[in-house]
């Protein structure tokens, strides 16, 4: 049986369109949770030399029609603890995402070349979960700096060989760092940037182990005070993720490393008193290669404690 990152490229656990523009700056000491509710719509299929195709080639020789119609919806709450210590001259945090999912990306694509049956049938159900428990934040006059290390537990119904799973089945170990430059001591502009690497494990019931994988993160976020309780947030968002190593065991079946690009914009709105806040993302996914494109449509919502 043909790996489930055969021909229609895979995907990793870490979610590139899911953050806001400042989701990855520490905040101040305290509690927040957060609600993301996310929509990814997709309706390309680009191959491995990056061109956007109605057809597949299979690995017995023969093709097989493309028809990229993936709806997935995620909902992940993230709860956040920021604590007020000085750990080497900065902050610690760590926080937790539970998901949950009518089905995984990954899942998704496995049906586009016709070698399993349709995921559209799975319910709604509990993701993998993600776990940060090390997380450091160290605050300048025009610099923030933040590096955490966070995993991944394969929490998802997940069987091997299924077309209609939750969970990926395997383990992950993820590697973040960000920096925000502020221009005005206001804070109110800044520019970040974040780079995350995922090293994932053997996947539960198959001999596959897929490859690690490189995120890039960029924003340019203003907020504009509207009065003194309420700010608006504005915000340019993009990101790049890539397959960087090759999927190994003999379950993988072919070499095709994936990557895709995604830009867009983002407005909110923030209640200074309580901390409350709610952002509207769109990111439009402009180029790929070895997978599906499509676009990623998010709202969150937040607050503070």
């Amino acid at each position: 049986m043909p790996g489930r990152h055969a021909d229609a490229g895979g995907t990793g656990h870490y979610f590139a369109g899911l953050p806001n523009a400042r989701d990855t700056v520490m905040p101040a000491p305290g509690y927040y949770a957060l609600l993301y509710s996310i929509y990814y719509s997709a309706d390309r299929y680009y191959n491995d030399n990056g061109q956007s195709v109605d057809s597949v080639k299979l690995p017995d020789g023969t093709k097989a029609n493309v028809n990229a119609d993936v709806n997935l919806f995620v909902l992940a709450p993230a709860f956040i603890w920021v604590a007020d210590w000085d750990v080497l001259g900065g902050h610690y945090g760590a926080y937790i995402v539970p998901t949950f999912s009518n089905t995984s990306i990954d899942a998704e694509v496995s049906t586009l070349t016709g070698l399993g049956r349709n995921a559209k049938g799975s319910t709604f159900g509990m993701g993998d979960l993600f776990v940060q428990p090390i997380w450091l934040g160290w605050n300048k006059k025009h610099w923030d700096f933040t590096v955490g290390y966070g995993f991944y537990a394969p929490t998802g119904r997940f069987d091997a060989g299924s077309r209609d799973n939750i969970g990926l089945g395997f383990w992950t170990h993820q590697f973040q760092g960000s920096v925000a430059w502020y221009p005005f001591t206001n804070r109110g502009t800044a520019v970040i940037g974040t780079g995350t690497y995922e090293i994932n494990q053997n996947a539960e019931g198959e001999d596959l182990t897929p490859g690690q994988r490189a995120s890039l993160n960029l924003a340019i976020d203003q907020y504009l005070p509207l009065d003194e309780q309420f700010l608006l947030d504005v915000a340019v968002t993009g990101y790049g993720q890539w397959q960087t190593t090759d999927d190994t065991g003999s379950d993988a079946a072919n070499n095709n490393r994936d990557s895709v690009y995604g830009v867009g914009p983002q407005i909110g709105i923030v209640y200074l008193p309580s901390k409350i806040s709610a952002t509207f993302r769109w990111n439009h996914e402009v180029w790929a290669q070895d997978r599906i494109a499509g676009d990623v449509f998010a709202l969150t919502l937040g607050v503070g404690f």
